[in-house]
């Protein structure tokens, strides 16, 4: 059942994380392994509630993952309190790289990753 043609498939994602490559540092290792602790323990009773795509903890992981534990799970946390009822819904991924501005003795500025234009400023 080899290709015929010799075209190339895409590879499918199987996973509900992340697959790229990050580097495996102790702290991203540890809050990427609680977040993935959550996926398969509490996140079952929680239900599938999430206004996001890709949800908040596939969210939290992939920013642990790309920019670390202080940077990205600050990010995780923020992105978690926008996802109320009156807060932010639909596709908010994670940045390939942070700006400048967002630097890590000032987490509160992370708080603005995720907003859409026109949305107030903090």
């Amino acid at each position: 059942m080899g290709d015929h043609h010799g075209h190339t498939h895409p590879r499918i994602q199987r996973g509900r994380n992340w697959p790229g490559p990050w580097r495996k540092t102790p702290g991203r290792i540890l809050g990427t392994s609680l977040v993935r602790l959550y996926q398969l323990t509490l996140s079952g009773f929680v239900g599938n509630s999430c206004r996001h795509l890709p949800t908040c903890s596939e969210y939290a992981h992939e920013a642990i993952a790309r920019h670390g534990l202080w940077a990205g799970g600050w990010m995780g946390l923020f992105r978690i309190l926008r996802c109320g009822p009156f807060g932010t819904h639909g596709i908010d991924r994670v940045p390939e790289t942070l700006a400048a501005r967002y630097l890590w003795f000032a987490p509160w500025r992370y708080w603005q990753i995720g907003k859409k234009r026109g949305d107030p400023e903090i």
